[in-house]
């Protein structure tokens, strides 16, 4: 990256993918933390689950009011400030010795992430020139795929040493780090200012035609991942000890995929939107023929994971080029999809389990998937130059 990149461009980048890392960190913690949360507050597993099903609703369903609502504040004091939220609301959590104060701050946090990730790619991209924003969002994107791998696993184990206090502390320690540090790094300017706050090719059918992409991939790709565990027992004959070992290979696959698809995004658009949605496609279906053979599907679930950061991290890119209006408000947009994606998967996968058995799930996700290839494979008959509201 060079241009007018800097050292503290550098800086602000590296600190807003800490965010993302610290943010997708917070929203699953609770699922390694369950039992020991439920015992301390003296509630069932079912209502600690509600920490993290209610967290995700909270982002899907505020997402776009909030953007618009803070669409005139400087990115610098924005960001500053739903760090702040993040600490505080990380502290009020490990402090909690009630359920409903332990919920409260969830909410708060589940709201300042709404907003995040509504603004988080277009700050990035707007301290480096266009030809990198593919590699940008990549490094942006890098901080979430972390999570899965490092960050969960890591919160569970100092849950499981320490108490399950000190994992919510320990992310308040690092969110205020990376608070200090895009205090510091991140360029004083107004909204609007040093960011990228319009598409660069601006098309309202593109555009939708990627939420719903989105929605139908993410979907797909939930109702089989959701389930996963038990796919490679019951399916596969893997043994419960195996689980982890290859969860962490598909966390690995997923680091590779976020690189992929800022590469490919740099490169050919078209290419970095199809070519994830097609694999995505190929590993669901081949698990649901071949998901018996254990190599097999252990590979292929890997490519689910490769698959899945590629196409997160090409559509963020994407949204950089055709949104029909503000970048934000679209971005707000298509991170609703994706978390009506994941809920909606999970659904559906649920209703699947008892009548069709696990199996299933990754017939079924497979197909969404096709649905999505097909919405991408498809060019826009939309005018290039066409700007209306994007939501």
């Amino acid at each position: 990256m060079d241009g007018p990149s800097t050292a503290r461009s550098i800086g602000a980048l590296a600190a807003l993918s800490v965010s993302t890392f610290i943010y997708v960190t917070t929203e699953t913690l609770p699922i390694g933390l369950l039992p020991l949360i439920a015992a301390d507050l003296s509630t069932s597993p079912s209502a600690v689950g509600l920490l993290v099903t209610g967290y995700g609703l909270m982002v899907v369903f505020a997402s776009v009011p909030l953007t618009r609502l803070t669409y005139r504040m400087p990115r610098r004091l924005l960001l500053t400030s739903l760090l702040a939220v993040f600490v505080a609301g990380n502290a009020l959590s490990a402090a909690a010795t009630a359920y409903g104060v332990l919920l409260g701050a969830r909410v708060g946090v589940a709201l300042s992430q709404a907003l995040f990730w509504a603004i988080v790619v277009s700050t990035a991209t707007g301290l480096f020139p266009p030809r990198v924003h593919g590699r940008v969002v990549s490094v942006v994107f890098a901080g979430s795929s972390l999570a899965a791998v490092l960050g969960v696993p890591a919160g569970t184990w100092l849950g499981q040493q320490a108490g399950w206090r000190a994992s919510f502390l320990a992310l308040s320690a690092v969110g205020l780090l990376a608070l200090v540090a895009i205090a510091l790094l991140l360029p004083a300017a107004p909204a609007g200012a040093g960011s990228v706050t319009e598409g660069t090719d601006p098309d309202a059918g593109a555009y939708w035609r990627l939420m719903a992409m989105a929605t139908l991939a993410v979907t797909g790709a939930f109702a089989g991942y959701t389930y996963v565990a038990p796919f490679l027992t019951d399916v596969s004959g893997f043994p419960a000890a195996a689980i982890g070992p290859l969860l962490l290979v598909r966390g690995i696959a997923s680091l590779l995929g976020v690189a992929l698809g800022g590469h490919l995004a740099d490169r050919d658009a078209r290419a970095a939107m199809v070519v994830p949605v097609a694999a995505q496609s190929v590993a669901l279906l081949g698990l649901y023929v071949l998901g018996d053979v254990p190599i097999v599907a252990a590979g292929l679930v890997a490519l689910t994971g490769l698959s899945f950061s590629a196409m997160c991290t090409a559509a963020a890119s994407r949204i950089l080029q055709v949104a029909p209006g503000s970048v934000e408000l679209a971005s707000a947009g298509v991170s609703t999809a994706f978390n009506v994606g994941i809920t909606a998967g999970a659904f559906i996968g649920s209703v699947l389990l008892p009548g069709f058995g696990v199996r299933s799930t990754a017939l079924v996700g497979g197909l969404l998937s096709l649905a999505a290839l097909a919405l991408t494979i498809r060019r826009s008959p939309s005018r290039r130059d066409q700007r209306v509201p994007a939501v």
